[in-house]
């Protein structure tokens, strides 16, 4: 699959920026989406090979038919794109930044896959990965993984809700061959949020990790939840 075509939403930084860069180094062609047109064009440059700059705000209807009007023919889709927010229970936190978090995690999603659909139906091994977080499983959030604080309230809960999306977006694509598939990249350090700026881990290794969920094989998982090293995560 070397030769596939691939874009990544959010891709002038952090992991999705990591993602990128392995993807291209696969030789694959992959579009970096970025909000920032400068950002991006600096992005390409840095990581070479056949990276190509892709202006794309997954909140933003006009920008995204844009976007999908320049690709003619898509094969992956990593919808890595995320916000954050401050570190809050949902008893302190504004509706408004509850609404922000979820433009972006939840509706992005589902506006950007929509649009770029009729592109990767045509694929002969269509892919989506979408970029979640342990915070999100409800089953580690009841249990010993995390802290019961309720913290990051907006941000885990629309994590979640994208995992309920990736389940539901696998069993309808089922049918056309497109495995869609949700990664836990661990905590890493990249701007995310302050949890994830004070973090040590490596971006790459979570990369890596999306990597190989953007070229399974015929046989591979969909509908699934994996951490960044392969393992299932529990919803």
């Amino acid at each position: 699959m070397n030769n596939s075509i691939a874009l990544v939403t959010g891709a002038n930084k952090g992991i999705g920026k990591e993602i990128a860069r392995l993807l291209a180094g696969a030789g694959l062609t992959v579009y970096v989406g970025s909000r920032d047109a400068a950002r991006g064009e600096r992005t390409v440059e840095e990581i070479g090979g056949d990276a190509r700059p892709l202006v794309l705000d997954v909140t933003d209807p006009a920008s995204i038919a844009d976007a999908a009007s320049q690709v003619d023919t898509l094969d992956i889709l990593v919808n890595n794109a995320g916000i954050s927010g401050e570190d809050r229970t949902p008893d302190l936190e504004d509706i408004a930044t509850f609404r922000r978090i979820y433009e972006t995690n939840v509706f992005g999603v589902v506006a950007v896959t929509n649009a770029f659909l009729p592109t990767l139906r045509h694929s002969a091994h269509p892919r989506i990965v979408n970029i979640s977080s342990g915070t999100g499983s409800l089953t580690w959030a009841t249990g010993p993984q995390f802290p019961h604080q309720g913290a990051y309230a907006a941000y885990r809960s629309s994590k979640s809700a994208l995992n309920a999306l990736t389940v539901f977006y696998a069993h309808a694509l089922a049918g056309d061959g497109v495995k869609v598939n949700a990664l836990a990249p661990g905590l890493r350090r990249t701007d995310l949020n302050a949890t994830a700026a004070a973090g040590g881990g490596d971006p790459t290794e979570a990369a890596a990790g999306a990597v190989r969920l953007a070229l399974l094989a015929d046989d591979g998982p969909t509908g699934q939840f994996l951490s960044w090293d392969g393992t299932p995560v529990p919803w």
